[in-house]
């Protein structure tokens, strides 16, 4: 079947084109201009934001995606490996599966803190107000976003780790690398400020885990807020295909999907009340 190609349809479009002997990507020759050039990070970044990152920029969203990439057997990883248990001929089945989980609760964090930063400031901005110069300023700023959303029954995203009960590791090294590389913004002031107050509005002090501190690590080296849970995805997937390849080599979800069954036991299917 022969294809014609209507000369009358446009789709205008800064990233990928192609012509019969030539790829431009970005405005930029793939195979001259990028291949063993770009980094992947760099070129990441370019795709999303579609300008060049700084060096700085560059250093802090590629310590994201090595931030977000594995954590070991959580739900994420978990789903993936037993997916590929049960379909080994659909290893894109498994990884979506993976990466379908990503969600409030795992993944999701670093766009729901990415948002409660965004929310707290630019309501600090619409009400007439200007960017805290302070430490105590930024603390102000804080207790006051901390205690709405206590008031309001709301989670304060970027607070507590099931793990880490009094530091993650990760959220003070990132902060490190951002100050090092001069890309230590109004979202990472106010999140490390939120640290600070939080112990006494909540009653209980809550480490800043390190999801919320790569939301707003992207947020102050210019990723747009409504993409970090992307970000977030695109790490995960090295991770995800690194548990592939270690269930491949090293079989570990046929036990756990024993487990599971060994471990089930009737109760009564009668709903509750």
């Amino acid at each position: 079947m022969n294809e014609t190609r209507s000369t009358d349809a446009r789709y205008p479009t800064a990233l990928g084109y192609s012509t019969p002997t030539s790829i431009t990507l970005l405005g930029d020759d793939l195979a001259q201009d990028l291949m063993g050039k770009v980094g992947f990070g760099e070129l990441s970044y370019r795709l999303v934001t579609r300008r060049r990152p700084s060096p700085g920029q560059t250093r802090v969203f590629e310590a994201v995606l090595v931030a977000l990439a594995d954590h070991g057997l959580t739900p994420t990883s978990i789903v993936t490996r037993l997916t590929y248990l049960s379909a080994p001929d659909s290893v894109q089945g498994a990884l979506a599966a993976g990466l379908l989980g990503g969600g409030s609760r795992f993944l999701g964090v670093t766009q729901d803190t990415g948002a409660f930063l965004c929310d707290a400031l630019e309501r600090q901005q619409r009400d007439g107000g200007t960017l805290p110069r302070s430490s105590g300023e930024w603390d102000a700023l804080a207790s006051h976003a901390v205690a709405e959303a206590h008031a309001a029954g709301r989670h304060v995203p970027g607070l507590g780790h099931h793990i880490h009960k009094k530091a993650d590791p990760r959220t003070a090294r990132m902060m490190q690398i951002a100050r090092e590389n001069e890309c230590f913004g109004p979202h990472l002031e106010l999140f490390a400020a939120i640290g600070r107050v939080h112990p006494d509005l909540l009653g209980r002090t809550l480490p800043l885990n390190g999801a919320g501190v790569c939301g707003a690590a992207l947020l102050d080296a210019g990723i747009p807020a409504s993409l970090l849970r992307g970000i977030a995805l695109l790490a995960r997937a090295a991770g995800l295909l690194g548990q592939l390849s270690e269930e491949m080599a090293a079989p570990s979800a046929y036990r756990m999907f024993l487990e599971l069954e060994s471990g089930a036991e009737p109760m009564d299917p009668t709903p509750a009340g």
